[in-house]
This record gives structure tokens, C-alpha cells and sequence, in this order.
């Protein structure tokens, strides 16, 4: 009896396991398609990933609330001169909630062809979709220091 349950505790903490791995690996996948999406769309590409009631904490600014108000605040990313680029460090998973963080490079060229960049960190938290889809539901980030 022993044997038979100490088997199906290991049976359910590996199934378990390989779930939570599964939406873990989602998440990053769901991170690189928005990255790719924001480069080859702009804002509408990257702004396709995040819920309708989601909420955007930029550095040193209100809160943003609303997909439609955050949007607004992205149009920078439809500047083809302007690439966002970020790399996630760490994500985890818990039930229909994550969330991942890392060090993201934002490059700009200006019209006098100098290039300009900054770097920092960001966090973001995800929620998954009635669909199974993962949403961003709430995002921040703010430079590093130089």
C-alpha cells in the first residue's frame, strides 16, 4: 500500500511538473511572438498580446489602464527607426496567473542618423484566457542605470 502511494504521489508531482513546464514554455514562446510581432507590426503586433483590461506602469507616469489607452502610448513602435527588444530571465507559473521579468534594450535612430539606446528592466504578468491563450494583464519597466 506504501509502495502504491508513495507511486502515485511521484506519478501526480511529474505530471504536474511537465504541466506547469508546458504553460512555462508558452509563456516564452508567447514572449518571442510578441517581440516578433511588434517588429514586423508596430504597436498593433505587440499591443495583440495584451488583454482588453490591462494596465501598463510606465517609469515615472500614471498608471495606464484599457488595451485602447495603452495602445496610444505605443505608437512610438510603428517607427521602424525604433526596435524594442527584450529577454526574458525568469518565468513561472501558477494556476491562470504568471509572470516573467528581464532586461529589455530599446534603440532608436534619429532623423540626424545617430543612434540612441537604453536599456532596463521589465516585468510582466500574464493571465490565461478563457481560450488557453496567456495574456498580458499588467507590464512595467524602467531603465538601468548607466
Amino acid at each position: 500500500m506504501r509502495v502504491l502511494c508513495s507511486s502515485l504521489l511521484i506519478l501526480f508531482l511529474v505530471s504536474f511538473s511537465s504541466a506547469r513546464g508546458d504553460e512555462t514554455e508558452k509563456i516564452r514562446a508567447a514572449e518571442a511572438a510578441m517581440m516578433g510581432a511588434a517588429a514586423e507590426r508596430g504597436a498593433e503586433g505587440f499591443m495583440s498580446f495584451y488583454a482588453d483590461d490591462a494596465v501598463e506602469l510606465p517609469e515615472g507616469e500614471q498608471a495606464i489602464q484599457g488595451k485602447a489607452n495603452i495602445a496610444k502610448a505605443m505608437q512610438y513602435l510603428n517607427d521602424k527607426n525604433n526596435r524594442l527588444t527584450w529577454t526574458p530571465n525568469k518565468v513561472d507559473v501558477s494556476g491562470d496567473l504568471a509572470y516573467s521579468y528581464g532586461v529589455y534594450e530599446f534603440r532608436s535612430t534619429g532623423k540626424d542618423g545617430k543612434l540612441s539606446s537604453s536599456s532596463g528592466k521589465y516585468t510582466t504578468i500574464w493571465k490565461k484566457q478563457n481560450d488557453g491563450s496567456w495574456k498580458v494583464v499588467l507590464d512595467m519597466g524602467n531603465v538601468s542605470p548607466k
